[in-house]
Order: C-alpha cells, then structure tokens, then sequence
C-alpha cells in the first residue's frame, strides 16, 4: 500500500465508523473509485482496531463502572448502578452476531455491490432525516427498556448491508424509540465496542489463515484511525444537537445519487 492510500483509508475509517455515513461503504468505493488496488483484510483489521480503542479510551470511565455493576448484578442476581445499561449493550449485541454468522458469505460478497451500498445510503439516509424529524426525544440512555433494546439491536444487524450504516441505523433506531439526540448517539457507540471487537475477531481468524503481513503499514493505519476516531466521537457529540441529523443525509442522498449515476 501506498503511504497515500494508509492515510486516507485510515483517516476515513475513523471518520466514518462513527458518523451516520457507513464505514463499509467508503472503504468498499474509495479503492474502487481510485483505481487503488484493495487494502486487503489485515489493514481493516488494523484500522477497526484502531477505532475500537477509541471508542473504549472515550468512553472508558463509563466501560468501567457498567463492568462492575454488570458483575455485581450477576452475583447479586439484582440490577445494581449501571448494570442495567451493560444489560442493554450485551443484549442489543445478540442480533448483529447471530446474523453475522449466518449471513458472512452474502455480505462479503452480493452486498458489496455499488448499486446496493447507493440505495442503501440514499434510503437509510431519508429514514434517519424522518426519525430526527419526528422522535419526540425525551429520554436518555439510561432509561431504555427491553422493547427499545429488541428494536435498536435488530436495527445493528441491518447495518450488514454495506451503506445502511450500523452508527446511522442505531440512532435511527433510538431516535424513533424517543431517545434524545445525544442518548441515541452514545448508546449507538457504546453498542459499537462489541460489535467492532465481534468484527475484528472473526477478521483476525481469517487474518491467520493467510500467514504473514507487514506489519508497519498496520500499525501506521490503527494508530490514524484511533485518532481520527477519538477526535470525530468528541466533536460529534459535542455538536449533534445544534446541527441535529441533517448535514449527514445531505451527504448520504449526495454520496448515493452520485453512485447511481456513476454506476448505473
């Protein structure tokens, strides 16, 4: 890989893993819209590393104390502190692994098409900008129930297809569940840690089949990625209720239409 091609990959992974954009989708076009040769397994290992330690360095005073009350829960058999949260994020987990597993082969390969990512990102786009429009947004993370939970983690599986977005359709989800813009937001990123860690533990699997890799170029991309994605999470949540969702479907009807015509 090019030092050119490591950096902007990288840069956009961080960027994208965690706006309403879709990672997937930009790291399947950008190679093919440049001409640059794919950046291979390893490297979206390395850059999903990346941004899982991001998300974990931000949000770790909150990793923490959901891991000690979930522990403390599971001995006192009763919800204790913030357990029920770590509830929430392992159970709104489940869908994504199981259809994952099922699903693996389909999404690496039929949904990886340009046309499937355009419409996807169009019509994920327009249910984001219909959610934002008419969430009532009253409650925080903290007060999800089991309902809300069910219907935000089947909508992490959806973002299997390349150009739903699994940031976009988490708070699509929690929006529509009355979730404010913030609590959709970090509840979506709180779910993202096992989903990026699921991800990149079945990529590493395959990683080891293939033997060995440079080392240096992976290195450089988790290192940007981690970065980009700490310094996006940061500004996002700082920034999300003034300039609420609209920005991000601009680009999405902008990025799908362009697609389409480049494509169809």
């Amino acid at each position: 890989m090019l030092l050119i091609q490591i950096i902007i990959l990288a840069i956009i992974q961080g960027l994208t893993e965690f706006l309403p954009i879709s990672s997937s989708a930009h790291l399947i076009l950008v190679p093919q819209l440049s001409d640059w040769p794919d950046q291979g397994l390893a490297f979206d290992v390395a850059v999903h590393v990346g941004t899982l330690s991001a998300v974990v360095w931000y949000f770790r005073c909150e990793v923490i104390t959901m891991a000690r009350d979930w522990g403390s829960s599971c001995v006192q058999r009763q919800q204790t502190g913030e357990s029920r949260l770590a509830w929430a994020v392992i159970l709104g987990s489940i869908p994504v692994a199981v259809f994952g597993l099922l699903l693996h082969d389909l999404v690496d390969t039929t949904l990886r098409s340009p046309l499937i990512i355009a419409w996807a990102t169009i019509g994920f786009g327009l249910l984001l900008w219909l959610a934002d429009v008419i969430s009532r947004q009253v409650r925080d993370e903290h007060r999800l129930g089991w309902k809300d939970i069910v219907v935000i983690g089947f909508a992490q599986a959806v973002a299997l297809i390349p150009g739903t977005s699994r940031s976009g359709i988490t708070m699509t989800a929690g929006l529509l569940m009355g979730l404010t813009r913030t609590a959709a937001a970090r509840f979506s990123f709180l779910l993202s840690i096992p989903a990026i860690l699921m991800a990149g533990a079945y990529k590493t699997l395959k990683l080891i089949e293939q033997g060995s890799v440079e080392w240096l170029p992976l290195l450089l991309g988790a290192v940007i990625s981690a970065l980009t994605a700490y310094l996006c999470i940061h500004w996002f949540l700082k920034l999300l209720d003034r300039i609420g969702m609209l920005p991000f479907v601009i680009y999405r009807l902008l990025l799908g239409a362009g697609l389409l015509y480049v494509f169809m």
